[in-house]
């Protein structure tokens, strides 16, 4: 087992801060969950047919891809972790019940199939979910969740119960959102905190909940352990370069035989988890890119393909043959957000989704009584070490009772103007002025 080049391990280190995160979200600990007891309601799922979940995987893929490009512009030189399947679901509960410009603003943000690509939506959403349930086994522990919450004044439709049951295999419980926001507060964390294991615990809070009359969760909790650990003995401190050109210390694992891939000056390497139905892919972008640096789509599609080929050195100038193998030095990294950068309305408002938080919004597929979007909020955990990784992540969806009205509105008195006391009772004007110079007396 060589040391590698100094170069491959210093750079290698840049994929546990952002490439990764793209990839995977999850997070949790080796205690079974103490799940609360919530009374859920679930609507009829129906039995689609086989369907091909790929093309969501490509949607999320898509999706992750552009918010973590958004997300990198707005928190530049910031370790960024989030769950783009997990902020999906959450969204994708929410679309299923949107109707109109609202529908399509959501659904081309988050890239889904539509009926003209020949894909069957709840078919291949149901198939997605039975694909992660798939992907338990020796050394991995994988558990994704998906709940409906609405307060008890305000029950979904029937029908947008069947869909989500039948999609997300998700159901309704009910919180008092309207009446007591800080007890579905409370409601609503401790189921989260059980889904991922504990590594959050305070996904809402009170006053996110303020007016808000549906909530719209996905949870996912991922432990997984390496086909073949890295050996403790091994892990040495060496420099990394920070964005900047500052130089900090990291804590290097070394291991070798992991296939890899060149593509349009990115080197991807693959670390496979127990069982071989999960993988890491770390990407290290082309030298003197600038941080936060990402693949298209397609290139990220193209070098994940050759990797899952067996690892190519195609690109001119590599010295490597198909089937090649690395030796590789990557960072033991422990990655949090939970906090400012994890409300994603702006991000998803620059990518196209903004009328879902506005009064044009169309959610009456949820409930002939929903409204606009109140809040989108994200939370993530991301733990490489030599064992594995351990990984965990959540996303809220809030939404306004039509009723009300939330569109922040700015009014300047900066004209005449009157002003009117009055009994509340009996409407009596007691005082009644027109201002013209407040700054007379």
């Amino acid at each position: 087992m060589g040391l590698g080049s100094r170069t491959s391990r210093a750079g290698l280190a840049a994929l546990a801060a952002a490439g990764l995160a793209a990839a995977l979200a999850g997070c949790g600990t080796a205690a079974q969950p103490v799940v609360p007891a919530v009374a859920i309601t679930k609507g009829v799922a129906a039995t689609e047919p086989a369907a091909d979940p790929r093309p969501l995987g490509a949607a999320d893929t898509a999706f992750g891809l552009d918010v973590l490009r958004d997300w990198c512009a707005q928190y530049p030189g910031q370790n960024l972790v989030f769950s783009p399947s997990t902020l999906a679901s959450a969204l994708g509960l929410a679309y299923l019940g949107a109707h109109g410009a609202t529908a399509a603003a959501m659904g081309g943000v988050l890239h889904l199939p539509t009926a003209a690509d020949g894909t069957a939506l709840e078919a291949a959403l149901q198939a997605r979910s039975a694909a992660l349930g798939g992907l338990n086994g020796p050394g991995v522990t994988l558990s994704a969740s998906n709940q409906v919450w609405a307060d008890p004044s305000l029950p979904p439709l029937s029908g947008y119960l069947n869909s989500v049951a039948t999609g997300y295999g998700a159901g309704v419980a009910q919180a008092p959102f309207l009446t007591d926001p800080a007890q579905a507060a409370g409601q609503v964390n401790r189921v989260i905190s059980a889904d991922t294991r504990g590594h959050i615990s305070k996904l809402v809070t009170p006053d996110m909940l303020t007016g808000v009359g549906w909530v719209l969760t996905s949870a996912l909790y991922l432990d997984a352990k390496w086909a073949v650990p890295f050996d403790a003995g091994k892990t040495m401190p060496d420099p990394f370069t920070a964005p900047g050109g500052q130089k900090v210390t990291a804590s290097y694992m070394q291991g070798d035989g992991f296939a890899y891939a060149k593509s349009d000056g990115w080197t991807a390497v693959s670390l496979p988890y127990a069982g071989g139905k999960l993988t890491m892919t770390a990407l290290l972008p082309p030298a003197g890119s600038a941080s936060c640096a990402l693949p298209t789509q397609a290139g990220l599609a193209s070098i994940t393909a050759s990797l899952n080929a067996g690892g190519t050195g195609a690109e001119p100038g590599n010295a490597g043959r198909p089937g090649s193998l690395a030796i590789v030095w990557l960072p033991k990294a422990n990655l949090a957000v939970n906090g400012p950068t994890g409300d994603m309305k702006a991000v998803l408002t620059k990518l196209g989704m903004g009328q879902a938080f506005t009064s044009a919004a169309d959610f009456t597929g949820l409930s002939r009584k929903a409204g606009q979007l109140a809040f989108v909020q994200q939370a993530a955990t991301l733990q490489v070490g030599e064992k594995g990784t351990v990984a965990a992540a959540a996303a809220a969806v809030g939404v306004y009772p039509a009723s009300a009205e939330y569109d922040p509105v700015t009014i300047w008195f900066d004209r005449p103007y009157l002003m009117l006391v009055s009994a509340k009772a009996t409407g009596e004007p007691l005082f009644l002025a027109q201002v013209d110079n407040p700054a007379a007396s």
